[in-house]
C-alpha cells in the first residue's frame, strides 16, 4: 500500500506566509488510524515553530496539534476504534512507551523524547512530522482519543492542547471541592483554566492587569477578578489561594503571586518556557513551603480523562471559526491577542467543501 498525498498549509520559511502544499501522509500500519480532519485549533505552539521563534523549526512547516475528525480507515490489529468515529489527536503522535515515564502514562515526559504532532522527527516516513493543518492524518491507535459526541465539535479542538495543558496541572495539585485556585492571564489557556477549575469545584479568581476583561471572566465563570497592579487588591488575597495556573507566554515577575498563596500552596507555570524576571524571591517560599512548579500538556489517558470531563460537564472552548486561507490573518491577530480565545480552523475549506 502506498503513501498517500494530501492537501495542507504550511510554510517554507520563518518569513514566508502560509500556503497551499501537498504532503505525504504514511500507508497504513497494521496499528494505525487514518482520520478525515474536520477542525484543528490554533495555537500559539504553531505561530512559534511556523516562524521559528525558538530557533529549532525544520522545513517546510505544517502546523496543528489540536485536530478533531473522522475515521476514514483503520489497520487490521485496531481494536477501540472503528471507521466513521469521532477521533481527535493532540500534541503527541508517539514515545517510546518502555521508558517509567510512558509506563506510568506521562508520554508527555517520556525519557527517550515523545514525537509530536509536527516538527518531530518522523520515524516512519524520515524527515518530520506535519501537522494538523492538513486534510488527513495517520496516527497509531495508542496516540487517538475518543471525543464526546454532545458537544460542538469544533469547540472541542482546543481542549487537545489549552484543555489538557490546564487540566493536568489541575488534576496533579489536587484540586476539588473547596479548592481556592488563581488563574494568571485570559487568553486561550487562562480561559480553559477557569472553566475547568470550575467544573471540578473549585472557587476560581482571575489576575489580570486590565480591567477591561472582569466581565470576561465573569461570564466564563470566574468568583472574583483581582487586578494584579492594584497593591491594595494584592495584599487583600495573601495567603489564599491553594495552586494558581499562570498561563503568560512571556517574562514577568512571578514574585507577587507567590505571596498569595496559602501554606503548601504551589504556583504553577504552563505559559512560558524560559527565564524569570526579576530573580525569584525565595524567603516567602522557605516560609510558608511554598513551590514554584511547571508542567507541560498531559498524556494521552489524562487527555482523555479530561475529554470525558468535558463531556459530562459540557465544557468545551470559546472559538473563532476561520477558513484555512486566512490562517495568516489569523497569526497577525494572534499577536495582538485579538481572539477570544482561540481560532479553530474549519478545514472544509481546505478541501473546498
Amino acid at each position: 500500500m502506498n503513501n498517500k498525498q494530501v492537501k495542507a498549509f504550511g510554510t517554507s520559511a520563518p518569513e514566508a506566509d502560509l500556503v497551499e502544499m501537498h504532503i505525504d501522509r504514511r500507508a497504513l500500519t497494521p496499528k494505525d488510524i487514518e482520520i478525515e480532519i474536520l477542525y484543528c485549533g490554533v495555537c500559539h505552539s504553531d505561530l512559534h515553530t511556523a516562524r521559528n521563534d525558538w530557533g529549532f523549526t525544520s522545513y517546510p512547516a505544517i502546523p496543528g496539534h489540536e485536530i478533531v475528525g473522522k475515521i476514514t480507515n483503520i489497520g487490521s490489529d485496531v481494536t477501540k476504534f472503528k471507521v466513521g468515529d469521532l477521533a481527535g489527536v493532540g500534541c503527541l503522535v508517539d514515545s517510546c512507551q518502555t521508558c517509567d515515564s510512558c509506563k506510568k502514562d506521562l508520554e508527555q515526559y517520556c525519557l527517550n523524547g515523545s514525537t509530536g504532532t509536527y516538527n518531530s522527527p518522523d520515524k516512519h516516513l524520515g524527515g518530520m512530522t506535519y501537522g494538523g493543518y492538513s486534510e488527513k492524518v495517520v496516527v497509531d491507535e495508542k496516540f487517538v482519543l475518543k471525543v464526546p459526541s454532545n458537544l460542538d465539535l469544533a469547540a472541542v479542538a482546543p481542549l487537545l492542547c489549552a484543555g489538557i495543558t490546564t487540566w493536568s496541572p489541575l488534576r496533579h495539585w489536587n484540586v476539588k471541592e473547596g479548592s481556592k485556585v488563581a488563574v494568571v492571564g485570559l487568553g486561550g489557556l487562562g480561559h480553559m483554566a477557569i472553566k475547568l477549575a470550575k467544573g471540578l469545584g473549585a472557587s476560581v479568581t482571575l489576575f489580570s492587569r486590565s480591567p477591561g476583561k472582569i466581565q470576561d471572566a465573569l461570564d466564563l465563570g470566574a468568583d472574583e477578578i483581582i487586578i494584579s497592579t492594584d497593591d491594595a487588591q494584592m495584599k487583600s488575597v495573601e495567603g489564599k489561594f491553594d495552586v494558581i495556573i499562570d498561563t503568560v507566554p512571556y517574562v514577568h515577575d512571578v514574585n507577587p503571586y507567590i505571596a498569595t498563596l496559602t501554606i503548601n500552596g504551589t504556583l504553577v507555570l504552563v505559559g512560558y518556557l524560559g527565564g524569570l524576571e526579576p530573580m525569584l524571591h525565595t524567603v516567602p517560599m522557605i516560609m510558608g513551603r511554598k513551590s514554584v512548579a511547571g508542567s507541560l500538556i498531559g498524556g494521552i489517558a489524562e487527555t482523555q480523562e479530561m475529554l470525558d470531563f468535558c463531556g459530562e460537564h459540557n465544557i468545551v472552548s470559546d472559538i473563532e471559526v476561520i477558513k484555512m486561507q486566512d490562517i495568516n490573518t489569523a497569526y497577525e491577530r494572534l499577536l495582538k491577542s485579538d481572539v477570544k480565545y482561540r481560532f479553530v480552523i474549519d478545514m472544509a475549506s481546505l478541501r473546498g467543501n
